[in-house]
């Protein structure tokens, strides 16, 4: 235990700071260090500051740890940014520069195109952009980011095919659970017996993250996918658990067999490296004819895998599925502690 890797959390108190702090509190490579966020908060003891909303008790050894404000020197280089985007842009960049390395799950640099947007088992090559961050940037420290909630569940399922192959149009519909507009969320009044068919900027987002994520790198630089994508996005009422509706056109003719067991063989370097946060299977494919379901899978994995199914031929695009993955820990703060793992493994946290 004291080999860990001392860690900070910015914007600890939030929901996606939580689930920072629950993550680290007992990880096998990393400790929790330190814990930041606003003012108001800087000075208590985390267990006053915070409102705990999971359901898992507050990590003991959390409670007693003072709130430190944002921008405080932090004695741990490793940095989990929780911020909110309107604030994490500037921040994020000042601790870059101040040595640390920051892992955030805030938009505000993911298309930047020295800055690596990663889910590990779709785009761990990516990584090697962070030399050119640093040369180009002069950052002693640097940024990685992970995707958006729902392109992360997206570029999951949409990895296996087009290894397998190739990919030329991507449509996509969401059923987007209340815990991604963070906490509070919508009202009851707003959300309740409905469905809201807009989510500020998510579209967008849909439509240029997996293009980065999907892309390569060479020559020192990330070059984007060139297929087209789609997307629809909802807010629903459910409390965690983006589910999605995908239809997909293959860049080569492949039967529903092949599709599946493309999925089904799917694994990558997390899986073979033995990462602690990485799931067994980081797609399940699932051949029962209403499944995924939100209550019932979004936890596979421990939250950190994407489960599909309902495959069956588009007559429009050539095949479409049911994809299903946790916002909250795969498509936020498991996702950068798994980010995390990666590059300590290739020794990039040195």
């Amino acid at each position: 235990m004291s080999d860990r890797i001392p860690a900070a959390v910015l914007g600890a108190t939030g929901m996606v700071g939580q689930y920072f702090v629950s993550l680290l509190a007992n990880h096998p490579w990393f400790s929790l260090d330190a814990v930041v966020a606003s003012d108001r908060s800087a000075g208590k003891r985390y267990a006053d500051a915070c409102r705990w909303l999971l359901s898992a008790d507050m990590p003991e050894q959390a409670r007693n740890l003072e709130v430190s404000p944002l921008r405080a020197e932090l004695s741990a280089r490793v940095v989990f940014s929780a911020l909110p985007s309107d604030v994490a842009g500037a921040v994020e960049v000042d601790y870059a520069k101040r040595g640390h390395m920051v892992f955030s799950n805030a938009s505000s640099h993911r298309m930047d195109p020295l800055v690596p947007l990663l889910v590990p088992e779709v785009n761990h090559a990516h990584a090697a952009v962070l030399h050119e961050q640093r040369r180009q940037k002069g950052w002693s420290g640097f940024i990685v980011t992970n995707p958006n909630c729902s392109s992360a569940v997206l570029v999951s399922a949409l990895h296996p095919l087009q290894q397998a192959f190739g990919l030329e149009r991507v449509m996509v519909t969401t059923l987007q659970a209340v815990s991604g507009a963070g906490y509070p969320g919508l009202s009851s009044l707003d959300i309740l017996d409905n469905a809201v068919p807009y989510i500020g900027g998510e579209e967008a987002k849909m439509e240029s993250e997996p293009l980065k994520m999907l892309g390569s790198f060479s020559d020192g630089a990330l070059h984007p996918a060139n297929f087209k994508v789609s997307a629809h996005c909802n807010r629903v009422a459910t409390r965690d658990g983006h589910l999605e509706c995908v239809s997909v056109t293959l860049g080569a003719d492949a039967s529903l067999d092949d599709v599946a067991q493309a999925f089904r063989a799917y694994t990558s370097l997390p899986q073979e490296l033995n990462l602690p946060t990485a799931p067994p299977r980081p797609v399940i494919l699932r051949t029962e004819p209403d499944r995924p379901q939100t209550r019932l899978d979004r936890d596979a994995g421990n939250g950190m895998a994407t489960s599909v199914g309902r495959l069956r031929e588009c007559s429009l695009l050539g095949i479409k599925f049911v994809a299903l993955g946790s916002n909250t820990m795969r498509g936020a703060a498991g996702g950068s502690v798994l980010n995390a793992e990666l590059l300590k493994v290739q020794g990039l946290l040195d």
